[in-house]
């Protein structure tokens, strides 16, 4: 018997799903991997948007290792991949909870088995403080907190409680945030002045600290670490006077941090010694399928002051492969891909591997293979005058590398997990 839950783990695929062979009937999700289907050997349509399986699982227990190293948890965020089958692998690979940035991607979380969550933002309208409320009461194991950065925003959760005095009271961390950026408390004094009244509110839990360090990475350990460090030393002072003035409110002080760009600067600040008991959660989320380009750039820094070797950092886990559709002009191809299939809002797509119509073996791309423009479907594939015996040809296909994998994730709604040889082995679907 199939159920709602079932349906939800492992929904039915079709044609309907961009991506599905229109030459096959539905399959389930967990089918997908027994189907016998390889990319490179025309049995799904292009574009498609791949997970290689043996990247996933090393970057899976790479930053694992990494935080119990560092002595802290990782409670990644959910908004990069909002795959449940992702989701469960993070959490088996020993993640202390997840983390999201709406209360409809939170329900998405709690439905696919997460019980400790964060919201790293700030919650304020009535419809989402009742939709807390309403997963809090139908999971009695669940925890639920979420960010506070003003008084105006205590009054409004407030409000909301006098007129459900039924409630449970909302587990909130305090915000310090950084001038000209986007939420958080901008002085150490409207901190402290926020976490009184947080403390002093029924309607409160004051659960910890948390900021988010990754709007000032330049990717330069210099200023980097500087703007680490000064952020850091704001969040232990605010942390240090809550803890004197007993204003946290449970057993277990959380302090949180972390984006994907230079989450070892903060990690090592996590744990300041406090009075009460510390668990520092760090928040990376992109480390899942890491990427070839923004992020890759971003930890060839981290690389260097950890020490990584050859082999032992994150390794790009998603590609996305398109077929060449025209040879319009010389030095130009166009490939059937673009904005709707793949990610550019950081930087353009890569290319990093070719396979001939007809060929099941990828071979590496000329280095001066570049893609210059998107369109919604279009891609603009240029390259250098010295190139051109290597010259794509019309049906050749062109695996892309991408440039920050939350935004090309949220254009597909599954996704297959392939082999090395791009063999088909599972697959994952998105809830966005």
């Amino acid at each position: 018997m199939i159920t709602e839950y079932d349906d939800f783990i492992d929904p039915l695929l079709n044609t309907g799903f961009k991506g599905y062979p229109r030459t096959q009937p539905p399959k389930r999700r967990s089918e997908i991997g027994k189907a016998g289907w390889h990319v490179l050997a025309g049995d799904l349509p292009l574009p498609l948007a791949v997970l290689k399986r043996e990247a996933l699982e090393h970057n899976l227990q790479w930053m694992q290792a990494r935080v119990r190293q560092w002595g802290i948890d990782l409670a990644p965020h959910g908004k990069t991949t909002m795959s449940p089958q992702l989701f469960k692998r993070q959490l088996d690979a020993g993640a202390w909870g997840l983390t999201f940035a709406t209360v409809t991607q939170l329900a998405v979380g709690v439905a696919a088995g997460a019980r400790r969550t964060l919201i790293a933002n700030q919650v304020v309208n009535d419809e989402d403080l009742a939709g807390i409320q309403l997963l809090l009461h139908a999971h009695i194991d669940l925890r639920v907190v979420f960010l506070v950065d003003s008084l105006a925003q205590l009054a409004l959760i407030e409000d909301w409680t006098e007129r459900h005095p039924e409630h449970l009271p909302f587990e909130v961390m305090l915000e310090i945030g950084v001038e000209g950026a986007r939420t958080g408390c901008r002085t150490h004094e409207e901190a402290v002045t926020l976490a009184t009244r947080l403390h002093e509110s029924d309607a409160v839990k004051l659960a910890g600290i948390e900021c988010y360090e990754g709007q000032g990475a330049t990717g330069e350990s210099g200023p980097d670490t500087t703007y680490a460090n000064t952020l850091m030393d704001r969040v232990e002072a605010v942390a240090r006077h809550c803890d004197l003035h007993s204003l946290f409110d449970t057993d277990e002080v959380l302090v949180s941090a972390g984006g994907s760009a230079i989450f070892d600067l903060v990690a090592g600040r996590l744990k300041p010694a406090l009075q009460a008991r510390v668990r520092g959660l760090l928040r990376s989320g992109c480390y899942v399928t890491h990427d070839h380009g923004f992020y890759q750039r971003m930890l060839s820094a981290v690389d260097e002051r950890l020490g990584c070797g050859c082999g032992e950092s994150l390794r790009p886990a998603m590609e996305v492969w398109a077929t060449v559709q025209s040879r319009p002009e010389p030095k130009l191809a166009i490939l059937a891909v673009g904005k709707r299939d793949i990610s550019f809002d950081l930087s353009l797509p890569v290319p990093i591997a070719r396979a001939a119509r007809g060929s099941l073996v990828p071979a590496a791309v000329p280095p001066g293979w570049q893609i210059t423009a998107l369109n919604d479907q279009h891609a603009y594939l240029r390259w250098d005058d010295a190139e051109e015996p290597q010259a794509p040809a019309v049906g050749e296909r062109v695996g892309l590398g991408i440039s920050h994998p939350c935004t090309t994730f949220d254009k597909w709604h599954w996704m297959p997990v392939v082999e090395e040889d791009y063999r088909i082995s599972d697959a994952v679907a998105m809830h966005f």
